[in-house]
């Protein structure tokens, strides 16, 4: 049976010792063994955001159904919970990640219980399981069923990402970018780890280690590699928002592959349609000014409109400004493509948004010498 991997939401945090000091970090996790709250709603940018939690988008595969019974072979009835139980404490690895994972999130009847999540991912650590290190580790790091204990999250994520783990590679890279701004050993470390977990096609990875390329960060600025890279993260069902973006602006300037207007504009509303603030921003001015397709105001007045529901800086004066321009009819057109608009988040930009924040690439920007 497979299981998704618990991942830590990272905040700005001021420097650190890598190896001991603690993370002063504000606290918005999980407070209650008891509660059945869902964990991680948080789509604050990472600058403006202090929350630090475990976070699990769904299980791969349904769980049994916790009451209901089955026939031992010695005859015994047992549940489902029960028989994980004691297989789990029999020393079944699979067993003590179904229960951690259950009792994390209080799912398939299971009641909520924090340290019961702790005990089952520490026993399955214990086995050097690379997946209950790594989830062992965010434990530690958001203080969710045991204290906080930094030093011991980056020891348990080490060593997951030894065993080859994509996913504890990605948390220590962006630990890593967080650590002290333009410290070169640090920032050489989180790509090292971005490069490993992207061979194994880690999608985060991915993208950072591409943006990395593009922005000439720790690698050399290579467009090709960048738009290689890129260009796979911004692609299929897990598709990245932010990925779409750069893809776009490639497109717009022909770095990496030939200039075309035509497919940036098609990335630019493939990131709008994840609901990317930014992107649409970017392309309601391209529609208003038309600097790279035909001028659109009625799709420009729709795009403005939706920013500026979402209280972006700016987006309501250029919406009235645009209106001036529109006759009845067209701005009934442009008000009905907005009140109808509706994102549609993939999974893993979804995932990226509650686990790293809304922008992933100032974790390189703020790293860039000046």
């Amino acid at each position: 049976m497979k299981y998704c991997i618990v991942f830590l939401f990272l905040s700005v945090f001021s420097a650190y010792e890598l190896k001991a000091q603690e993370i002063d970090l504000l606290s918005d996790e999980l407070t209650s063994s008891s509660s059945t709250e869902e964990v991680g709603d948080n789509t604050k940018d990472t600058e403006k955001s202090g929350a630090v939690y475990s976070y699990i988008i769904k299980p791969i595969v349904n769980f049994f159904n916790s009451d209901e019974e089955i026939i031992r072979e010695d005859g015994k009835k047992e549940t489902y919970l029960e028989r994980s139980i004691r297989q789990a404490n029999e020393g079944n690895v699979e067993d003590q990640k179904n229960l951690a994972y259950l009792y994390l999130y209080g799912s398939e009847g299971v009641e909520q219980n924090l340290a019961e999540a702790f005990k089952y991912y520490d026993m399955a650590a214990k086995q050097d399981d690379p997946i209950a290190l790594n989830n062992l580790g965010s434990l530690y790091f958001s203080g969710l069923g045991t204290k906080k204990d930094t030093k011991k999250a980056l020891q348990y994520f080490e060593r997951a990402a030894q065993l080859g783990n994509d996913s504890a590679a990605v948390n220590l890279a962006f630990i890593n970018l967080q650590g002290g701004f333009n410290d070169m050993q640090r920032n050489k470390k989180a790509i090292d780890l971005f490069d490993m977990a992207s061979q194994k096609g880690n999608k985060i990875a991915k993208f950072m280690l591409g943006y990395a390329y593009y922005k000439g960060f720790i690698v050399p600025q290579d467009y090709i590699k960048a738009f290689k890279l890129v260009n796979s993260s911004a692609q299929g069902d897990a598709r990245i928002d932010e990925a779409q973006i750069v893809l776009a602006d490639m497109y717009t300037n022909g770095y990496g592959t030939v200039q075309n207007y035509g497919r940036a504009i098609s990335a630019y509303r493939a990131a709008v349609g994840q609901g990317n603030l930014e992107a649409i921003m970017k392309l309601a001015n391209i529609y208003e000014e038309g600097t790279i397709c035909p001028p659109n105001l009625i799709h420009a007045h729709a795009l403005y409109n939706v920013a500026a529901a979402q209280n972006i800086a700016g987006a309501a004066e250029k919406r009235e400004e645009i209106k001036s321009k529109l006759n009845q009819e067209t701005l009934s057109q442009a008000q009905e493509i907005a009140q109808n608009y509706k994102a549609e988040v993939s999974e893993l930009t979804d995932y990226i948004r509650k686990t790293y924040g809304n922008n992933i690439r100032s974790y390189i920007d703020k790293n860039m010498k000046k």
